[in-house]
């Protein structure tokens, strides 16, 4: 077998393990596909006679492509709520399979991959490769050119804004979890009857768009009535922590598209407010509910 073609079979025995390792530091399976070839290109074009661990040299050419790309990205375009709500199946351009990226995204967990934005790119990726992968700190630290110590500060700082749910009491975090979980349910089975159960007569419902107009409905009645546009996306939803206490984002294939913070009251739901102005997101501090 020529070395071409033994470097070809090689990569491509690695290539799920890199798309994989891609696609948690990017959020964007685009953008890890493109990162994956491009530690293609860097591999056919580099002496490998003395690279004994093909799979680690490759996993570090991806993460420190990735680096990069982290540290280069464009502010994403910032989206209205109300275009997302009227094309809730709106992708991302040129993403060749949605489905696929909609698989990926469900397995390493929507709320994970919108909390994973909020950090540093060095934060994403010591966090990432170490608690993700268990590649050991004294590898990643070069790549983020710091020291091992400093390195590990990197994770844990991103650990403690990932798991924030240690600050919430238990018995406070399970019935909110709960109420929240069952609206979830109940939205994306259209059941208007179990809705109109778990909110409050009384709900007040607040939605500010990234456009700047907001909307104000009062009463479960008219909240259930008003708000489809909201319950139709929340296929995309899932439970975190937003600002210490049980909301949901609501992400289409790990893309932030709104954060909704619940008031519960005696095991009703007495106020939604939904946010989906970036500036204002950005401020706000999420983070992963464990199951």
């Amino acid at each position: 077998m020529e070395k071409h073609d033994w470097l070809a079979e090689a990569f491509e025995a690695e290539r799920p393990h890199l798309r994989a390792v891609a696609y948690r530091l990017l959020g964007s399976l685009l953008e890890a596909d493109d990162a994956v070839q491009e530690a293609w290109f860097r591999l056919s074009c580099s002496d490998t006679s003395e690279v004994s661990n093909l799979g680690g040299w490759l996993t570090t050419v991806v993460a420190r492509i990735s680096l990069n790309m982290l540290r280069s990205r464009k502010l994403r375009r910032e989206e209205s709520l109300e275009a997302s709500v009227l094309e809730p199946s709106t992708r991302e351009p040129g993403m060749i399979d949605p489905e696929q990226e909609a698989e990926l995204s469900d397995s390493v967990g929507l709320a994970l991959l919108v909390v994973l934005e909020t950090l540093t790119p060095h934060e994403r990726l010591a966090f990432v490769l170490h608690d993700i992968f268990a590649v050991p700190f004294e590898e990643i630290a070069p790549i983020v050119e710091r020291s091992e110590i400093a390195t590990r500060q990197l994770a844990s700082r991103a650990r403690r804004r990932i798991r924030g749910g240690a600050r919430v009491a238990d018995a406070d975090l399970s019935a909110s979890r709960e109420v929240v979980d069952a609206f979830l349910a109940a939205s994306r089975a259209g059941n208007f009857d179990a809705l109109l159960a778990l909110l409050d007569p009384d709900i007040v419902y607040r939605a500010d768009w990234a456009s700047g107009k907001s909307q104000v409905v009062r009463g479960a009645t008219a909240v259930v009535r008003q708000a489809r546009a909201f319950l139709r996306l929340t296929r995309f939803a899932q439970p975190v922590l937003v600002n210490g206490a049980v909301g949901v984002v609501v992400a289409p294939f790990g893309r932030l598209r709104y954060v909704a913070q619940f008031t519960i009251t005696g095991g009703k739901i007495t106020q939604i407010h939904v946010m989906a102005d970036p500036a204002v997101l950005r401020q706000w501090h999420l983070a992963v509910l464990s199951d």
